[in-house]
């Protein structure tokens, strides 16, 4: 897709220069370096997840953003679920860990209170 869109971009730029303004062909070079950049950045974070596990007494939580990768283990006993607003933070002794992010509001506060319901059980 990227590759047809700077082919097509350039070509116009390139008829235009041969046409003699020559001025729109580093605009469209400058439109192209923006629109790759673009493609990267969202490439990035295109597979960015939360994923949580309880398991035996404990929950582990894993968060991908962009390249890096962090996880966490707790202690489920010890995990307090604070659903405030749009906003589900887990709390463990000095902990806090902000989950839901790629959810809109109505799935972050029902994921907020399964996640609850879960770790009381």
């Amino acid at each position: 897709m990227f590759v047809a869109l700077a082919v097509a971009v350039l070509a116009i730029g390139t008829g235009f220069a041969i046409a003699g303004a020559w001025l729109v062909l580093p605009f469209a070079g400058l439109e192209v370096l923006l629109l790759g950049g673009a493609f990267v950045l969202q490439a990035r974070h295109a597979t960015d997840y939360e994923r949580v596990a309880l398991e035996r007494g404990r929950l582990k939580v894993e968060v991908a953003d962009g390249r890096r990768l962090a996880r966490y283990e707790l202690d489920a006993r010890r995990v307090r679920v604070d659903v405030d607003g749009a906003q589900v933070v887990l709390r463990a002794d000095r902990q806090a860990l902000e989950l839901g992010r790629h959810l809109d509001d109505e799935s972050r506060i029902a994921f907020g209170a399964e996640l609850k319901r879960r770790l009381r059980t």
